[in-house]
């Protein structure tokens, strides 16, 4: 299985667009940099076509240590998590 990286994306980018390497991972990185900071807001975002990036909020709960079996209390927190478009699923099949 392949794995893309940022810089892979970017020079990818700079290959097809003829933007130098350097401008492609900026561009890349202000991407990404502009995903973080609407989730950190609170906000969503929704690519049309691929899929929407939301925060996720789980309660509280009680869990257990697996090395003493005591019973811990599990603060509420936020996740970050991305539910893919039909485009995208259907392209993944």
């Amino acid at each position: 299985m392949l794995k893309v990286t940022k810089k892979e994306l970017a020079e990818a980018l700079a290959e097809e667009y003829g933007y130098s390497k350097k401008e492609s991972l900026e561009l890349v990185n202000s991407l990404f940099g502009k995903i973080v900071a609407t989730l950190a807001e609170g906000n969503t975002v929704d690519i049309s076509g691929f899929g929407k990036f939301v925060v996720k909020e789980r309660a509280a709960r009680e869990g257990i240590n697996p090395a003493t079996g005591d019973k811990v209390e599990i603060p509420a927190s936020k996740a970050p998590a991305f539910r893919a478009a039909k485009a995208l699923k259907e392209a993944v099949k």
